[in-house]
Order: C-alpha cells, then sequence, then structure tokens
C-alpha cells in the first residue's frame, strides 16, 4: 500500500473562436460577460475528474477496512437524482459503522457526485457554465480534500433543532476547512428521520476510517 498520489492526465486542451487557448480558471478578471452565463462551451473539459474519482476508489479499497458495491443502482444514494446519466456508481462503506460512507457517481457530462455520510451531496462541478469558469484541477482540489476529510474522521454532519431544522456539514482541512447547510424540506424524509439518531450519537464527527489489515501488514509502522 502506497500514498494517494493523482495520476498524471494528459490535460486537454480547448480553442476559442480566433483559435486562442481558452485559460480555465482565469478567464475572467472582474465580472464575466453577460452572454457567458447559462452557456457550457466545453463541459468535456471535466473529464479528467473520472480518472481523479477512479484512482480514489481504487486507493480507499486497497488501503482501508471496507466494502465495496459497484453498480448504477448505487447512485441511489443521492439524496437527489443526477441531473445527468449516470455512467457508473461505486459505494465504499467502512466496517465501522461509526464511520462516514461514500458513493461516488460518474455521470455522462462527465462530472462526479458524492454522497458522504447519510444527508450530503457534493457535485463536481457544482457549474460548468463558461461564467464560473471552472476548471478540472480545482475540482479535483475540492474532491480529493473532502474525500481525505472523511477518510480521516474530520467530516461532520449535524441537524439543528427547530420545527424546520437546517442540516450542516463541516470539513476540516490541514490547511483550513469548508462548511455549509441547507434546509430539510427537500430531503426524503425516511432518510432524515433515520439520520438523526445516529448523527445525534456522533457529537464529535463521524470516525477515521480503520485501515484495512492487510494494508498494516504491509506497512506495519504507518499502522502502530
Amino acid at each position: 500500500m502506497s500514498a494517494y498520489v493523482r495520476p498524471l492526465i494528459d490535460e486537454p486542451v480547448f480553442r476559442d473562436a480566433d483559435g486562442a487557448v481558452i485559460n480555465y480558471g482565469d478567464r475572467w478578471h472582474g465580472s464575466p460577460p453577460e452572454d457567458t452565463y447559462s452557456v457550457d462551451t466545453h463541459p468535456e473539459r471535466f473529464a479528467p475528474l473520472h480518472v481523479v474519482a477512479d484512482a480514489l476508489i481504487s486507493h480507499l479499497r486497497e488501503t482501508y477496512d471496507v466494502e465495496v458495491d459497484e453498480g448504477v443502482e448505487t447512485a441511489g444514494d443521492l439524496l437527489r437524482p443526477a441531473f445527468h446519466d449516470v455512467v457508473r456508481a461505486v459505494r465504499i462503506r467502512p466496517n465501522d459503522p461509526k464511520c462516514a460512507s461514500l458513493t461516488f457517481v460518474f455521470t455522462a457530462y462527465p462530472g462526479v457526485y458524492m454522497h458522504a455520510g447519510l444527508l450530503h451531496d457534493f457535485h463536481y462541478p457544482v457549474c460548468g457554465c463558461d461564467a464560473c469558469d471552472s476548471n478540472w484541477p480545482a475540482e479535483a482540489d475540492e474532491l480529493e480534500q473532502q474525500v481525505f476529510a472523511t477518510v480521516s474522521g474530520n467530516y461532520r454532519e449535524t441537524i439543528e433543532r427547530g420545527l424546520h431544522p437546517w442540516v450542516d456539514y463541516a470539513f476540516t482541512y490541514p490547511d483550513g476547512a469548508s462548511s455549509g447547510k441547507s434546509g430539510s424540506q427537500g430531503l426524503p424524509a425516511q432518510r432524515f428521520k433515520d439520520a438523526k439518531p445516529i448523527l445525534g450519537s456522533l457529537p464529535d464527527g463521524w470516525a477515521s476510517w480503520p485501515r484495512s489489515t492487510t494494508a498494516c501488514s504491509s506497512t506495519r509502522s504507518r499502522c502502530d
């Protein structure tokens, strides 16, 4: 078992109508032009995210004590259906119930959705329109950060009190953190009900994933 390394990517190059290379991620200095909103010129620029997600799945499978289920039916873990056709879906479930599971859903867009824990989905990209000007390396950075925060026990989901409670999440990274919240009204009612006692029993958040005994036997000094 070795540490995760992002695979080498044969990075695609895209050009505008004049033949100039489009520098995604650094196109606009100030507000983007009005005609770039809701326009998605080159969604294929996100195809490397499938390669990165596949590498993450392989690493998690080989390193941690988990069960892996693969099949498009596992995309049903998403709280809301994907906007695009699902081409692959993989659920990785630690054998310790105090650990958050991860489900990776590959779409034909191409992009990746990730269901983490019980009540949160994350999209890479959230929006691929020309105005947002996202690029695949930035999306891959976020995907990797959030995966490894979950794996290391630095992911937390909470349900606030109230008649219509907010549902919160928080990731803690070595160099910072990110968090967010959403209303509970749009969540599947039974899944929300089932999640409440589980998350209530985890006041400090989800636990770190245990390593597989095979991985530990080959790298004993890292697992002791």
